[in-house]
This record gives C-alpha cells, sequence and structure tokens, in this order.
C-alpha cells in the first residue's frame, strides 16, 4: 500500500469533480472519478479516505480519491477503474455464463452504442453500472439519467439484431446484499424490463478492496419487484 496516502474527507467542491481532503493537518484539493456528486449516494463528510497519486503531468491536482471507509471496510470510489475490473476478472469462474472470453474489446462502437466491453467470440454486449451505497439492500438509478434510457433504448434495438446482452450491476459496497431496479424512475426500469424480455441477461457482483488489489467476491441478487 506504499502508493496510497490516507486523509479525511472534507467536503466536495461545486466542480463535481472536485473535493477537499484533510492530509497530515492540510487541506488540499483532489479529484473525483464521478460524473455525480458522491453526497448523492454516501455521507462522505468525515471519513477516512485513501488517496492515489495523479501520475500526469500538469495535473491540477496531486491525489484522486480512491477509496472511502463506510463502517469498518474501505469501499472504492474510483469509478473510472470498475470497468478494467471486470474485463480483467471475465476469464474467472463468475463469468462461465458467458461462454467463450478469449477477444475482449473495450468501448467498442457498435452502430450508435458503445459497449463498455465486448466479447468477440460470442459476440455479446457488456454494459456496466456501478452502484454506490451503504446499504444492504440498494436501488438503481439513484438519480435520473437521460443517457442510461438512451443505452436501453440502444440495447432493445440490438437484442433485436441478434447481438447478446449482459446487463452487469457492479456493487462498491462488499456488504451488498441485493440491488432493487428503482421503479421511480419509470421510463428507465419500463426499458430496463422491456429489455429482458428480449433475452438481456443481467447480473450482479460485489467489489472488495484489499489494499491496491480490487476482486469481484460475490453475487448480488438484482430484483425488479
Amino acid at each position: 500500500m506504499e502508493d496510497l496516502v490516507k486523509g479525511i474527507f472534507i467536503s466536495e467542491k461545486k466542480n463535481r469533480f472536485l473535493c477537499e481532503v484533510q492530509v497530515e493537518g492540510i487541506n488540499i484539493e483532489c479529484y473525483i472519478s464521478s460524473s455525480c456528486k458522491l453526497s448523492n449516494f454516501i455521507d462522505t463528510s468525515g471519513k477516512e479516505v485513501l488517496l492515489m497519486p495523479v501520475k500526469k503531468k500538469k495535473a491540477r491536482t496531486q491525489y484522486f480519491l480512491y477509496a472511502i471507509k463506510l463502517h469498518k471496510q474501505f469501499v472504492m470510489v474510483d469509478l473510472k477503474r470498475v470497468n478494467g475490473i471486470v474485463e480483467e476478472q471475465l476469464p474467472k469462474r463468475f463469468f462461465s455464463f458467458l461462454g467463450k472470453r478469449n477477444n475482449i474489446s473495450r468501448e467498442k462502437l457498435i452502430g450508435r452504442y458503445k459497449a463498455d466491453l465486448f466479447i468477440e467470440d460470442t459476440n455479446t454486449i457488456i454494459e456496466v453500472k456501478s452502484v454506490l451505497s451503504v446499504d444492504k439492500i440498494s436501488t438503481f438509478p439513484g438519480v435520473n439519467s437521460d443517457r442510461a434510457v438512451m443505452q436501453l433504448r440502444e440495447l432493445k434495438r440490438l437484442l433485436s439484431g441478434g447481438y447478446k446482452v449482459c446487463y452487469i450491476f457492479i456493487s462498491l459496497n462488499p456488504e451488498t446484499k441485493k440491488i432493487l431496479i428503482n421503479n421511480a424512475y419509470q421510463e428507465y426500469y419500463q426499458r430496463f424490463q422491456e429489455c429482458i424480455e428480449e433475452g438481456m441477461i443481467v447480473r450482479g457482483y460485489c467489489i472488495q478492496v484489499n489494499g491496491l488489489t480490487q476482486l469481484i467476491k460475490k453475487r448480488v441478487e438484482i430484483s425488479t419487484v
């Protein structure tokens, strides 16, 4: 863990990608790789955090926010890393239901849709959604997302065109037991159900952080009820 720096979370900035963290008694600005404010999902104030050095030259911040301690465990909040974790662990038994997985592309453009991951062997599109919550039973989506609705429209069209689709929820909280599809966002909920009817596979998993290592540890139940 020599690359990790401990600090205390102070607050998020007006800029959604920035936060203030105290390190060794000094308040510094840090980068957050999330398009939504973390405070929409979890209480961050005063929490112990782990920071990673920013390697990019001339970056605005020296560190980016890697993990936050919730209860007794660190929860990864580096949301840009999630797709990479899934890609790295696709060969594991968790994903044996997908069949052959030798040739995997990232961010492959298929018509108007950009797949998070694409298994060339079986023409399988993988859409990955991160879920950040302190609750053992979480809901998704937590905020309205026109982009997520648009993605589901495209996925339904691609399913009808013969592609396979696997929609994977990744909970960043290792204690999550179940993820409920939030019917308060009616269009998302409806499009999600339509894709399932077209044959979309849905799976949920938890990530556990161990220093700089992130492992997909267990299945999570996904419910539309």
